[in-house]
């Protein structure tokens, strides 16, 4: 039996639709508002979400966002009811990533025909997409290049690495593409003098890895977990294959190697001609912006500080003095070592 979560503030909405739902022989989980809704999903794990947009303490929007920000529910099908009839809320839900969207007053086969017609898709997805390589041929035909990115873990092989631990090492060969299901990742190289330096930061989402294994190359860098990571593998041959066989797939990989190109000349320019002050704010913001989920909520920065010097291109030593003056001018706070950036616009100041 399929479990649904109903997430209606309107008591009568909320009773007439959990009725024609379990009549259809459901399970219906239901929320009064956002807030319940989000930690009834975290309890129940639901196979769909159905979430009115107009509701107090969160709404619909917001519950969206933070269904897509945990990875225990991010990829649970998701709808929205709305007395709104607006084509700027149809725009703005659909953008923000929902599946599919309802209009009140509905009958119970408009209900119905959305939430069978949701559910059944995601079956064939998951029937289609295996670990095995027939299954990702059979997936891309149906998928979109997002799609096929955001589901290629299931089923792969997960890899929990402590922190400070290498996830690939420079001069091995690339065997493994690399996803990152949970924690933070910095790829790094050593110089002759035992010098770090960061090429790269990651975090849940993003891909490793791949550079070195379209160029056909060994690693060029070392790729350590900054903290407890959990990692999905993806063997080499399946994401060739994937490379070969779907246009979508190979253009966002062309596009994250465009991005990574622009960001490491902007590194090298930044490493050759920015003052201290620049390098250490650039690093903050850089953390801050890859890092931060809610931007309703104080972001604090956990990293010791060799390697945010390495991440600044600085010494230990300068590094902390200029976060000492950052400290004094108000730009940041640093709490049990943690850095919480207080004035982030004049800390963006800095580096324009």
């Amino acid at each position: 039996m399929k479990t649904i979560l109903l997430i209606e503030d309107n008591d009568d909405i909320r009773n007439n639709t959990a009725e024609i739902l379990e009549l259809s022989n459901y399970k219906v989980i239901v929320a009064e508002n956002g807030k319940v809704g989000i930690e009834r999903a975290l309890e129940h794990k639901p196979h769909l979400i159905i979430c009115d947009i107009m509701m107090p303490l969160l709404d619909g929007y917001g519950v969206l966002h933070a269904v897509h920000k945990n990875e225990a529910i991010k990829n649970t099908p998701f709808i929205f009811l709305s007395a709104k009839a607006e084509r700027g809320d149809f725009r703005k839900g659909m953008e923000l990533g929902a599946d599919d969207y309802i209009t009140k007053p509905f009958s119970g086969s408009e209900l119905l025909d959305a939430v069978d017609s949701r559910l059944k898709k995601m079956e064939e997805l998951k029937h289609e997409f295996s670990p095995a390589l027939g299954g990702l041929q059979n997936a891309v035909h149906t998928m979109t290049g997002e799609d096929i990115l955001r589901l290629i873990v299931e089923g792969r092989s997960i890899n929990s690495y402590k922190k400070k631990q290498a996830v690939y090492s420079e001069g091995n060969h690339p065997a493994t593409l690399f996803y990152i299901l949970k924690g933070k990742v910095k790829a790094f190289k050593i110089n002759e003098e035992g010098k770090e330096l960061v090429t790269e930061l990651y975090g849940p989402g993003d891909f490793l890895g791949y550079i070195s294994m379209l160029e056909g190359e060994l690693y060029q860098d070392t790729a350590e977990a900054m903290e407890d990571c959990d990692i999905a593998l993806i063997p080499k041959e399946d994401f060739e294959e994937l490379l070969h066989n779907n246009i979508e797939v190979a253009e966002k990989f062309i596009r994250l190697l465009a991005r990574d190109i622009s960001a490491m000349e902007k590194q090298l320019l930044g490493l050759a001609y920015n003052s201290l002050r620049k390098k250490v704010a650039e690093a903050l913001l850089a953390l801050h912006t890859k890092y931060k989920i809610n931007t309703d909520e104080k972001f604090a920065i956990n990293i010791n500080r060799e390697s945010l010097a390495s991440i600044a291109g600085t010494a230990t030593e300068s590094l902390i003095r200029t976060l000492g003056e950052f400290r004094n001018e108000k730009l940041i706070d640093i709490k049990d070592g943690n850095i919480l950036i207080t004035n982030l616009k004049k800390l963006e100041r800095l580096i324009n």
